[in-house]
């Protein structure tokens, strides 16, 4: 029996479910056992049935149970307790991109985070979601319930036309289509464009999780060298010639890792490039609301004839949301609806209207422009510090969320990174964003999330030493 206490702040639901996650976590309760039935349980303990209910509910979706139909609740064979274990700890870990995602999202057990890729919750309107979700309550019940449409829902997508025609790009209502943020986007693109075996460029070092996505696609992924300015022209022209890509997956604005924008110039001679070649260009433009310069999108200069364009609120709004969108021509869209249909129906209509409820605010500009500030402020405070412990910047953006940045000592920064875990301090390796995960001097600052005196005393500490498995970067 579980001790139960009436008198404890805490609710019976609660301790009969932190009670359980014990016995499991303690291998008290090992994979594949049966629990008592609900009624057993809650006679046992004095308690209702309806508490039972609600506590094994609580465990089956937080994974700790299986509810198998006319048989009772089971542990789940794969406790999330053994997971949660290894998650506790940053020692002895692989930093292959999809470990630092999961850990980066699930486990947040660093105490210093500047290899994060996101813009920080307290950075962003948590107000406006409490507001958005206040007026959602007092919508018509039917206004809530259904599938929605596999569009999305159409107000959005309207305001999302604006926005685009704000940005220079003309799109109309229809050659919008709603995701479950740009991940889902890139997904969904990649799956109406490429077969396995398809050749892709990409950039290199580029976006983590569209390279792993490329990667489960069964896509040959080439790498294009990125600059400061954009993608190496010269060299993306000498790749298209030589391997007859596909498409053109790139992040255009406040690059993801690097920070640098594509200038006009280079923007201009990649859509020559892809007419000459006949790719297809996919252009990942998240970062675009925090973009304070006059960086034109490639959509913009090619106006969808060629480029296909993805974007999402999670950076402008919030990550929690998973609200993004695909435009392109008509046609790209109507086939990439029937995959998204196809792979998940519909997009969640609730998420989207909270979306259009923040969106139509008048506060939701005044928010961007503070944003804006703080990330400029920051941007300028990192670098700064950065290169005072001696390291050495891909580029000085001064807007946006990264800088890239590597410690002239260090061949491959998966050394430094696997020091820094012992401190506490999770980092971002360069070789997380290459297309074959090959070794980099190089790795991503987030600049949110670079404040803490801790991590410029422990990058400054390694001027002293050189670890006996690295050797001095000559690149």
């Amino acid at each position: 029996m579980l001790p139960l206490d009436l008198s404890a702040p805490s609710s019976l639901v609660l301790q009969i479910a932190l009670g359980i996650k014990a016995l499991i976590d303690e291998r008290k309760l090992s994979p594949g056992a049966r629990l008592p039935s609900i009624r057993q349980f809650a006679e046992s303990h004095g308690v209702s049935v309806s508490t039972v209910v609600e506590a094994y509910d609580r465990l089956v979706a937080d994974g700790y149970l299986i509810a198998r139909q006319s048989s009772g609740f089971y542990v789940r064979a794969a406790a999330q307790g053994i997971y949660r274990e290894e998650a506790q700890s940053l020692r002895n870990v692989r930093f292959d991109p999809l470990w630092f995602v999961r850990r980066a999202w699930e486990n947040r057990s660093a105490e210093v985070t500047p290899g994060f890729g996101w813009v920080p919750d307290a950075w962003l309107d948590n107000d406006a979601m409490r507001r958005a979700l206040r007026a959602l309550s007092g919508k018509p019940p039917g206004q809530m319930l259904g599938y929605g449409n596999p569009r999305g829902l159409t107000s959005l997508r309207l305001k999302i036309s604006a926005w685009l025609g704000e940005q220079e790009i003309a799109a109309a209502p229809d050659q919008v289509l709603l995701t479950a943020g740009a991940s889902h986007g890139i997904e969904l693109v990649s799956h109406y464009l490429l077969r396995p075996g398809d050749t892709v460029l990409v950039d290199e070092p580029g976006y983590s999780v569209m390279i792993s996505n490329l990667r489960a696609r069964g896509a040959r992924m080439v790498g294009a060298p990125w600059t400061p300015q954009g993608p190496d022209v010269a060299a993306l022209d000498e790749l298209a010639s030589r391997c007859r890509p596909r498409a053109f997956f790139t992040n255009s604005r406040l690059h993801n890792p690097t920070g640098a924008s594509c200038s006009s110039a280079t923007a201009h001679r990649v859509l020559q490039i892809a007419d000459r070649h006949d790719f297809i260009v996919v252009e990942d433009d998240v970062c675009a609301d925090l973009d304070v310069g006059a960086h034109r999108s490639l959509a913009c200069m090619d106006q969808l004839r060629r480029v296909i364009y993805l974007n999402s609120f999670s950076k402008s709004v919030s990550p929690r949301l998973r609200v993004g969108f695909i435009a392109a021509h008509r046609d790209a869209i109507e086939d990439i609806t029937q995959i998204k249909m196809m792979t998940g129906l519909t997009s969640s209509e609730i998420a989207e209207r909270m979306a259009h409820e923040i969106l139509s605010e008048g506060r939701f500009r005044k928010h961007i422009r503070a944003l804006r500030e703080r990330l400029g402020e920051a941007q300028k405070n990192t670098a700064a510090r950065l290169q005072e412990v001696g390291l050495e910047l891909f580029d000085a953006p001064e807007v946006g969320l990264f800088l890239w940045a590597r410690h002239p000592l260090f061949a491959d920064s998966a050394a430094l990174c696997n020091e820094a875990i012992k401190s506490d301090l999770l980092l971002a390796p360069g070789h997380l964003f290459m297309t074959q995960g090959q070794a980099s001097p190089w790795m991503r600052f987030n600049a949110g999330f670079s404040n803490s005196p801790r991590l410029y005393d422990f990058l400054g500490s390694l001027r002293c030493r050189i670890p006996d498995d690295s050797i001095p970067a000559n690149d």
